[in-house]
């Protein structure tokens, strides 16, 4: 996919809400969808829908208010909302009413009524090569963590495929480089991206491949009821293709690219869901859980700290700038040397200073200083976290000044206007640009002037009028 898609959402709520009704009655013509929407909804929310699914009438609002006190209010407005957002109820009449066709399907979730194959076939004969849990979690992590390797600089793992390069520069987590060749490097979003728990990041993903597949005329449809279908199947369990359509089959690549899904063949006629698919829509706090398994095997996701908590810390700062990362990790070593100067490694431990060139060269790539101290302070190591502040604030201020030290010049492209024979011809042409405000700078005694780049024409046009004159 090489389409380009300026848009970069994380959450799946902010990309469902942007979807017309219709293709929400379509979406919920599948229990797994259902239930997958069911899932990602507030715990307010989950519980207005499992007390609305077996009744019938309408149900007046202030009936529905009754139910909660004065503190969980809010709440319950915030969860109407969101629940009216994603059409799963109507208000009409003052009264709420549950759209049929989610009321029937998630009914059919629930029960495990209907005919639709919509949670996945597993195979009906064995693998002849089978896979267990442990492979699939190696396998995922393997895969992602290529992707976060690419994106910090490294050169441990295998180099992503052109799908996967696509997507990150499509979706602005890294752009070419005009010093390096026109290599990929990463940007302030993908700064940001790295900081973000595994699910947001797998999201992230899927919602960029979601945009681009409308570009490229997919079926939306299809392509969504695909992502919620694998984060309703089973981990270890494998899955007959026959029930997918020609899109999804075509997402089967790329979802393996990522990590998501592993199948022992390209073509081969069934897939396994690895921990990334089937904690899709079990929310941050289960996928957190669920990776500490295999963040053990390979010991180089970034992830593991992006909560900051005081197990996962391993930075210690001191007030002269020198850094101690308590970590073996390539990855995490890869992102410190973004914006740290590295001195030493040792086996479980790499010593370094926080410097201007080294702050300036994060700067240049698009990094804020907001996001390094972040970084730094949910990455601190828990002996750190006994003080207050976390880090200290000298350099914590100087990080910010050497920021507002390069932000003092702004590169603006311009055409410089010079050389001109008469002072009044200047003064005119002065007045015109400055009247247009498209003037960026002058100096009177030079006879010389700065215009913008969108000026140029309108300025050059005046500049040669006014001398055919004279």
């Amino acid at each position: 996919m090489s389409m380009s898609v300026d848009n970069f959402k994380t959450s799946i709520y902010e990309y469902l809400e942007t979807l017309p009704t219709i293709t929400f009655m379509r979406l919920f013509e599948k229990p797994a969808t259902c239930l997958a929407i069911f899932r990602l909804l507030p715990s307010v929310g989950r519980h207005l829908v499992m007390s609305l699914l077996y009744v019938q009438m309408p149900i007046s609002i202030s009936d529905i208010h009754s139910w909660v006190n004065r503190e969980g209010e809010k709440k319950l407005v915030e969860a109407l909302q969101k629940l009216a957002s994603l059409r799963i109820i109507e208000q009409k009449d003052q009264v709420l009413i549950m759209n049929d066709t989610f009321r029937r399907q998630f009914q059919n979730a629930l029960t495990g009524g209907g005919t639709q194959q919509s949670f996945g076939l597993p195979c009906p004969t064995p693998d002849k090569h089978p896979v267990d849990i442990n492979f699939l979690d190696h396998y995922a992590t393997t895969q992602w963590e290529a992707i976060l390797h690419y994106m910090v600089g490294t050169s441990l793992t295998k180099k992503p495929s052109r799908g996967v390069l696509n997507l990150l520069e499509r979706s602005k987590l890294m752009q070419e480089s005009s010093d390096n060749g026109g290599q990929l490097q990463i940007t302030n979003k993908g700064f940001q991206f790295l900081l973000q728990d595994v699910n947001t990041q797998v999201w992230a993903f899927l919602l960029q491949y979601l945009d681009m597949a409308e570009v490229l005329q997919m079926d939306l449809v299809e392509v969504l009821n695909f992502f919620f279908q694998l984060g309703s199947l089973e981990l270890g369990e494998n899955y007959s293709v026959d029930t997918l359509t020609q899109t999804q089959l075509q997402m089967l690549e790329d979802l393996r690219d990522y990590g998501i899904v592993y199948q022992r063949k390209k073509h081969s006629k069934r897939y396994y869901p690895t921990r990334l698919a089937t904690t899709l829509t079990s929310g941050k706090s289960a996928l957190a859980a669920a990776t500490v398994k295999y963040n053990h095997l390979a010991q180089t996701n970034v992830d593991q700290t992006a909560d900051g908590g005081d197990d996962q810390g391993f930075i210690i700062l001191e007030t002269n700038y020198k850094l101690y990362a308590y970590t073996d990790s390539p990855l995490q070593i890869a992102v410190l040397n973004l914006f740290v100067q590295l001195h030493a490694r040792f086996k479980n431990m790499v010593t370094g200073v926080i410097t201007r060139d080294s702050i300036r060269n994060a700067l240049m790539k698009g990094i804020t200083a907001e996001q390094i101290i972040y970084y730094l302070q949910s990455h601190a190591h828990p002996q750190m976290r006994k003080k207050t502040p976390v880090l200290p604030l000298t350099v914590v201020d100087q990080i910010r000044l050497w920021e507002m030290e390069r932000n003092r010049l702004k590169p603006t492209a311009s055409y410089l206007y010079h050389e001109f024979n008469m002072q009044a011809d200047f003064d005119a042409a002065e007045k015109y640009a400055r009247d247009l405000g498209v003037l960026l700078w002058s100096n009177n005694q030079k006879r010389t002037m700065a215009i913008s780049e969108a000026g140029h024409e309108n300025v050059k046009g005046f500049v040669k009028r006014r001398l055919q004159r004279t």
